[in-house]
């Protein structure tokens, strides 16, 4: 898998309407994912969440698996990013039955990217980031939210903006 040194921290979330940054993560099936070559194929939809196998996480992701053929009508790609690993990624998806793939930012890289670095965990925060391919071909930042801990996405609005 390519690093990801290029990214820069941020001390804010992302914006709307800036440039995503582009990434490479693995998958929970230890494939890699590129920001750039999905954005090509529709909006994608970044679900960051702290922690698998717990109880908001677990929720917003059922809610994300039920409704996949919602979001594949309007050709949007969902994925989920924490900092947990592929393997345990893998576990919870197993486990849970869950339809989208998970992205596993160990390094923790992507999250800091995006300001949505939880530093007292050290692990992902709570958000959502849509990215939609600009005339440049890059992406760029449709929609983004920020939550606190325990609470979860409203994903009909989301569903409802694609």
């Amino acid at each position: 898998m390519p690093a990801n040194d290029h990214l820069t921290p941020r001390s804010s979330t992302i914006a709307i309407g800036d440039t995503a940054p582009d990434f490479t993560l693995p998958t929970q099936d230890r494939k890699d994912f590129k920001l750039s070559d999905a954005v090509k194929k529709g909006d994608v939809v970044l679900c960051f969440y702290p922690f698998a196998f717990t109880g908001v996480c677990s929720a917003e992701m059922k809610c994300v698996s039920s409704d996949f053929a919602k979001w594949s009508e309007k050709g949007a790609i969902v994925v989920g990013v924490s900092c947990d690993s592929m393997f345990t990624n893998q576990a919870w998806a197993e486990k849970e039955g869950y339809t989208q793939t998970l992205l596993s930012d160990l390094h923790r890289q992507i999250t800091k990217a995006y300001g949505l670095h939880w530093n007292d965990l050290n692990v992902a925060n709570r958000g959502t980031v849509v990215i939609g391919q600009s005339a440049d071909g890059k992406g760029k930042v449709k929609f983004v939210q920020a939550r606190e801990p325990g609470k979860a996405m409203d994903w009909d609005s989301i569903l409802t903006m694609l």
